[in-house]
């Protein structure tokens, strides 16, 4: 008897069409059957048509406002970009672990009092964008993401689109799912360490024997370390339910290894549950330990503690995604084809230890190759990326689950080719209750033939697809750079943001204070105080100029600039850049902003607004006078 995939491919032979030819296969978007690809094909015309309808839908013209922000994270670039949806516009670069010279983030000291004075790493690797909740819906406070590569999570206040919070996570390496407390409220900002190591971590002993990685909570309020649990196996993905009671994660190497032969030896790895009222109450108790330099409770949740369970899932799971009815945790299996649905609602009866292990998984549909992520529509129809396939499968999960029972049903609903090899997917506040089904994103990893070719490194693709309908459509390709992982989209009054900064914004406190101690007026001074070799030089602006043109320094002094501009219209900012010093930087309206430079050898340096402001622009500057020493 041929396979699902085998009757799929004859179909396809005999409609005399192919994926490549026909639009890449988004020709397949009618309804499918049991063998995913269905016995209908639409022809060409209603294709043509149903894509015409689509794009009505999401084209946005010239000076209306898109339905949604979505916040994607910038991958590599260790920043998060922000773009309207579903017009795919891009409308802002946040910089958070990276340095941006257009805004002086990682250059100016506000943003050095976030990212560490003494720690301030270049790179970042950001992977899941995540909005802060109440009772399971989207509050538009804050948006935090991870940094795989030096172990931080980075708190955003989505008011001013700016990172105000950026916490270094202790005994572990590689910060990688990240997801936050639904209900009653984000509380906890829960992430996974990836890689197992040993402690202590001081190269006296490089075995497994004493090695492991750990889950991590983090208050979100404080942006501190709150508690750590240690787990077996390297952790991957993680989500919340909706009652505030657990979080799972998935989990690959369960051998131990550190090869990847050995990671894929054993049939099964496992989804860890764990139980946030038992590990609270530890720590409450004082049933914890820390370790090294580290004062943040740790707990042992290794198989056979009280505060975790493991369930066998699948080799090597990937993704975890909550269902927004809040019944279901799925783990995607990426080495196997099948994705694991766990009912919530017993995870009780495992805890007490009425029920086996496996009795809480009550689906394990067969979807193709390379399951990775699974987001959702509201209408209990899930959408989950298959890697190897090159393809989105929307199934339906109460047909999944009455095909586990033993029932005769097609729970594929849909196969829709994307281009090509997709990772995660989005569909719109689908992390919410308010799950809407209206819009999917899926964030490819490879672009090969659909854009203009920019040399071997080629940007990935993000296309827009619509799921408002029975059919899914693809409608539209975007091009972007540097492994944007994931994203997230929320309701456009959903976030309130400001127009102009307040005054007292904490953004800026250290200026303030320093302004205090040095007895000055931030809003009306144009002084320069000299302390021993330190000189800091305070500076208004208002378009088109500063309050301050000239200043004398001596060579080696450390110039503090501070400029707060005074302009009280929306959209006016300036910048302020001084030529051959390495220093630039935003200053929005009613915000300041402050940088640290060497002043250089004897002469004269121009400053200038690098932030267009005025129809005098150009003539916006000064200069600082260095006077040898």
């Amino acid at each position: 008897m041929k396979k699902r995939e085998e009757l799929g491919k004859d179909a396809l032979e005999e409609s005399g069409l192919s994926r490549r030819k026909f639009l890449g296969a988004t020709a397949l978007a009618g309804a499918m059957g049991a063998t995913g690809l269905g016995g209908a094909v639409m022809t060409r015309e209603s294709w043509a048509a149903a894509v015409k309808e689509a794009k009505n839908k999401y084209h946005i013209a010239p000076g209306e406002l898109d339905e949604y922000y979505g916040f994607w994270s910038g991958g590599h670039q260790g920043e998060v970009r922000v773009l309207g949806v579903p017009s795919m516009r891009e409308l802002m670069r946040i910089p958070v672990f990276n340095v941006d010279s257009a805004t002086g983030w990682g250059i100016t000291n506000e943003s050095k009092d976030v990212l560490g004075h003494d720690k301030n790493y270049l790179n970042g690797d950001c992977h899941h964008p995540h909005i802060s909740m109440e009772d399971g819906r989207y509050d538009g406070k804050y948006l935090f993401i991870n940094d795989k590569a030096n172990s931080r999570v980075a708190r955003i206040r989505l008011d001013i689109m700016k990172t105000d919070k950026i916490t270094h996570v202790p005994n572990v390496q590689a910060i990688h799912g990240l997801r936050l407390q639904k209900v009653p409220r984000t509380k906890y900002v829960f992430c996974n360490a990836e890689f197992v190591i040993p402690h202590p971590n001081d190269g006296s002993d490089y075995s497994l024997e004493n090695s492991y990685t750990m889950f991590s909570a983090i208050d979100a309020d404080t942006m501190e370390v709150a508690w750590q649990v240690i787990v077996d196996g390297n952790l991957d993905n993680t989500d919340a339910d909706y009652t505030g009671k657990y979080a799972a994660s998935t989990c690959y190497n369960s051998e131990k290894a550190v090869d990847l032969a050995g990671t894929m030896r054993n049939d099964r790895d496992w989804v860890v549950v764990f139980n946030i009222e038992r590990i609270e109450a530890a720590v409450k108790n004082g049933d914890f330990k820390t370790v090294g330099d580290s004062d943040v409770p740790v707990v042992d949740g290794r198989e056979g503690s009280k505060l975790t369970r493991y369930i066998p899932v699948p080799k090597n799971p990937h993704g975890l995604n909550t269902s927004p009815d809040g019944k279901y945790f799925i783990a995607n299996g990426k080495l196997s084809p099948t994705c694991s649905v766990i009912q919530i609602d017993k995870l009780d009866d495992i805890f007490d230890d009425n029920i086996e292990l496996r009795d809480v998984i009550v689906a394990e549909p067969e979807l193709g190759l390379g399951p990775l992520h699974t987001t959702f529509d509201g209408r209990g129809n899930a959408y989950t990326t298959l890697f190897i396939d090159s393809q989105v499968c929307k199934w339906n999960i109460a047909d999944a689950i009455k095909a586990y029972n033993g029932e005769k049903t097609n729970y594929i609903r849909q196969k829709l080719d994307v281009h090509y090899q997709p990772g995660h997917n989005h569909a719109s506040l689908t992390e919410s209750r308010d799950a809407d089904g209206k819009w999917l994103v899926v964030l490819s990893k490879f672009s090969k033939d659909r854009f203009l070719p920019v040399g071997p490194l080629h940007p990935e693709n993000d296309q827009l697809i619509d799921i408002s309908g029975e059919e899914m459509k693809l409608v539209h390709d975007g091009p972007t750079f540097a492994e944007p992982h994931d994203c997230i989209l929320i309701r456009r009054d959903q976030i309130k943001t400001k127009k102009i900064y307040d005054r007292d914004d904490p953004s800026f406190a250290s200026a303030r204070a320093q302004a205090e101690k040095d007895g000055i007026t931030l809003e009306g001074a144009n002084e320069v105080i000299r302390d021993g070799n330190k000189v800091r030089v305070y500076m208004t602006s208002v378009a088109p100029q500063y309050g301050m043109t000239e200043f004398k320094v001596k060579e080696g002094d450390e110039v503090t600039v501070y400029v707060t501009n005074l302009d009280m219209v929306e959209d006016v900012t300036h910048g302020f850049c001084m030529v051959n010093h390495g220093v630039s930087m935003e200053i929005s309206p009613q915000q300041t902003s402050s940088v640290t430079l060497t002043a250089g050898k004897p002469g004269v340096y121009w400053y200038y607004c690098n932030w267009f402001c005025h129809a005098l622009h150009m003539e916006m500057g000064g200069r600082m006078l260095v006077e040898k020493a």
